[in-house]
């Protein structure tokens, strides 16, 4: 029934439906089901195209009964706050890192992220994510240094001198720059291709086609991020004029 677990035939119905090419939405439609549970459903067990009921639903009670076993553990997790449902806490997160993983983040960099990115303060030391994720302090490290590496998340000191993982607006900005660069080093060594290979052969060509494409990709996306800084992140006293809030009408 709607709001339970999935039963094996449903998950039979969401692989026909894959097979099918419907969206997870008319899928979730079909089965009476909120969109985002058959989406994280699919991501989960391989994705759309790896999409297989009868291993999805053996991962789902292998899964389970890990649950189980980590029960006393689980039992010890702070109350939510704001007076918020922790079961929908728990499902939305668990939802958001399914999404951060399709989008190519590995498993426990995606789990770190979310948790980061759920918390009021945007920030926790390496001891309270392995705690809250029930995961080893080298689990975090190596998932840290990832977000480090794309400029995810940075990292400060705290009045106890112990170092804090933070997200907050501007990683987010500081992340898209390094995108945008990255892309930037791809266009010029493909450009050095095209000397190397001579120009106006095929290969030459089409590495000049992708550093073009590229390189207005990367500037374009250098733009955005400095103009949404600017206009949704511009704190108060520092125009002439008064600055947008996050998400106003302009």
């Amino acid at each position: 029934m709607p709001g339970g677990r999935l039963t094996q035939q449903e998950r039979q119905q969401i692989a026909l439906g894959l097979t099918d090419g419907l969206a997870y939405a008319e899928i979730a439609r079909r089965l009476d089901r909120p969109t985002s549970t058959v989406t994280r459903e699919v991501m989960r067990n391989g994705g759309p195209t790896a999409y297989r009921a009868e291993l999805a639903h053996r991962a789902t009670e292998r899964r389970a009964r890990r649950r189980r076993q980590a029960a006393p553990r689980a039992a010890e997790a702070p109350p939510q706050a704001h007076g918020r449902d922790a079961e929908a806490v728990g499902a939305y997160e668990e939802t958001f890192t399914t999404v951060l993983m399709a989008s190519g983040m590995p498993a426990m960099t995606a789990r770190v992220m979310a948790c980061l990115t759920l918390t009021d303060a945007g920030s926790l030391t390496a001891s309270e994510l392995a705690q809250r994720l029930q995961v080893s302090p080298a689990s975090i490290s190596k998932a840290i240094a990832f977000l480090e590496s794309q400029a995810f998340v940075r990292r400060e000191r705290d009045e106890r001198r112990r170092e804090r993982y933070i997200v907050d607006d501007d990683v987010w900005y500081q992340s898209m720059m390094a995108s945008a660069r990255s892309i930037a080093q791809v266009v010029e060594i493909a450009r050095q291709g095209v000397g190397v290979l001579g120009s106006g052969t095929p290969a030459a060509t089409r590495l000049e086609s992708i550093a073009r494409f590229l390189d207005f990709v990367s500037e374009s996306t250098i733009r955005a991020a400095e103009q949404a800084r600017e206009v949704l992140y511009t704190k108060p006293g520092t125009t002439s004029g008064a600055p947008a809030e996050p998400g106003s009408d302009r």
